[in-house]
């Protein structure tokens, strides 16, 4: 069975620096990459397009100027994003699909893929392959992922991918979500992780054998929190299991090698906040924000983590970090002047 592999390394790895990959860092990822055999490189804002907001992190270039840089430096992989209605807008898959993008990803959280339909509409008309895309899929079970994928296919798309946005997944139920997606959908399914339970690579395993055909993997896994999927330890895996991907393991290397100091080699760690956001279901992208508003309001943040979960936060809610890290601190004060007043 061949497997495509697909790149977010230079659109969701973007998280781990706040949107602060330059122009240079960019040309020299799709230089060095485009050479190894992988499927799509996805570029962009974290967030993906119409994303660089003040509430989401302002991205270091517009998504025409990032989008260009990677266009005149990919010749023989493809060219990606990745958009959430709401934040992108119709106007922004004209700017994309002028500048010569391939690879349409249309996301929406896993019980809201309607909002997808003229999106995935708008790319078929323009004869652009659109990947349906259900994000933070951990929150729903696999009978109503499969119904909202099957929405996602009767729109147009042509690819339908799961996200384990939280890094919430282990292989049983990658087993079962991918698997029913598989055995009733008429498109491809692909599956993309993140490590914040150290379990990426194997859940990504665990996808192509359960039927997926699309998966993800990001440069030494560059990514939000814990960051995604190791590329090169996943293609190495695939390799291992005589799954054909495309990918030169050996070319992908060297390409590591020669990328030396660039943000991209930049191996994330598991640290204890991301284990608690992978325990609590919680999007991985959210893990500066709520460092930060630890911080400020002195709350620690596994119990930010235990609020944002109990309210099901989305990526684009940001703004309810700072009012669960404020309530937390006034809540804790409150009780130690109720102490206090005991005495």
């Amino acid at each position: 069975m061949s497997i495509t592999i697909y790149d977010p390394t230079l659109r969701d790895g973007n998280h781990a620096i706040s949107h602060g990959l330059s122009l240079e860092d960019i040309a020299s990822y799709c230089q060095a990459i485009d050479d190894c055999g992988i499927g799509v490189i996805e570029v962009g804002h974290g967030n993906g397009l119409g994303a660089s907001t003040l509430q989401l992190g302002f991205a270091s270039h517009s998504d025409r100027t990032l989008l260009e840089k990677a266009r005149d430096n990919i010749s023989k992989s493809l060219l990606g994003v990745h958009m959430i209605p709401g934040f992108a807008k119709i106007s922004d898959i004209k700017v994309a699909i002028d500048i010569g993008v391939d690879v349409l990803r249309i996301a929406a959280h896993c019980t809201e893929a309607d909002l997808t339909e003229k999106y995935i509409e708008f790319a078929r008309e323009q004869d652009k392959p659109p990947h349906g895309v259900l994000m933070m899929t951990h929150m729903a079970p696999a009978e109503q992922l499969l119904e909202e994928a099957l929405k996602l296919q009767s729109y147009g798309a042509m690819a339908i991918v799961l996200m384990d946005s939280a890094g919430n997944y282990v292989e049983k139920d990658v087993t079962e979500k991918v698997g029913l997606l598989v055995k009733n959908l008429d498109v491809p399914v692909g599956f993309h992780a993140h490590n914040n339970l150290g379990m990426a690579v194997a859940n990504s395993l665990a996808a192509v054998q359960a039927g997926a055909t699309i998966v993800d993997g990001t440069l030494c896994g560059f990514g939000a929190g814990a960051g995604n999927t190791q590329l090169e330890a996943m293609c190495a895996v695939l390799s291992r299991y005589n799954y054909e991907t495309g990918v030169d393991l050996f070319k992908l290397c060297d390409a590591i090698e020669n990328l030396q100091g660039l943000p991209v080699t930049n191996s994330p760690s598991i640290k204890t906040c991301n284990l608690i956001s992978g325990v609590y279901g919680v999007c991985a992208g959210f893990e500066k924000h709520v460092t930060h508003a630890s911080k400020c309001f002195n709350v620690h943040s596994s119990l930010i983590y235990q609020e944002l979960s109990k309210r099901n936060v989305l990526a684009g809610q940001e703004d309810m970090i700072i009012e669960a890290a404020s309530r937390l601190s006034k809540l804790a004060q409150d009780l130690s002047e109720e102490g206090a007043s005991c005495f």
